[in-house]
């Protein structure tokens, strides 16, 4: 379960945004955030809108006059944002709109543990978008491998 979230979750802000400045480490913490949810086998907090927006209001709060580091953190919201998207967790209307659906978790099986063997077929996905992304950013080049583990950025010349 972890490729098939942060490979895609990468392509997709990189597709989306085609920032060389963006930190896509914090997009791929942001993307496995919502797991932490598993002891309970239910959606929570990070399976909802409200609770992507809590993080993102929280970086802006704790984190007020200082923007480069809002800037590098945001990809957390919007890693955990991507991250409901590739999960479903949308199908579930109670948790994905929790609290505006009521005040009570919703009772529905979180989606990582509802698939069975297709999260298997995901993570192929997964390492599929990783090997795509990997030729992408030229991470073979161990300057830029270094650069991307560091900063997490990508060099200007990867931006169409």
């Amino acid at each position: 379960m972890v490729l098939w979230f942060v490979a895609p979750s990468i392509f997709v802000v990189w597709a989306v945004f085609r920032s060389p400045g963006a930190d896509y480490r914090t997009v791929a913490l942001g993307a496995l955030l919502p797991l932490v949810e598993l002891p309970f086998g239910e959606p929570r907090l990070l399976h909802s809108v409200t609770g992507a927006a809590v993080v993102m209001a929280a970086v802006m709060l704790v984190f007020r006059g200082r923007r480069l580091v809002q800037r590098q953190l945001l990809g957390v919201p919007i890693g955990i944002l991507v991250h409901q998207v590739l999960d479903g967790a949308w199908a579930d209307t109670h948790g994905f709109w929790w609290p505006f659906a009521g005040w009570s978790w919703s009772h529905a099986e979180l989606p990582e543990l509802g698939r069975g063997w297709l999260n298997v077929g995901l993570e192929l996905v997964g390492l599929l978008a990783a090997g795509w992304l990997w030729r992408r950013f030229r991470l073979d080049d161990p300057e830029r491998r270094r650069t991307f583990l560091a900063t997490g950025r990508v060099g200007r010349d990867v931006v169409p």
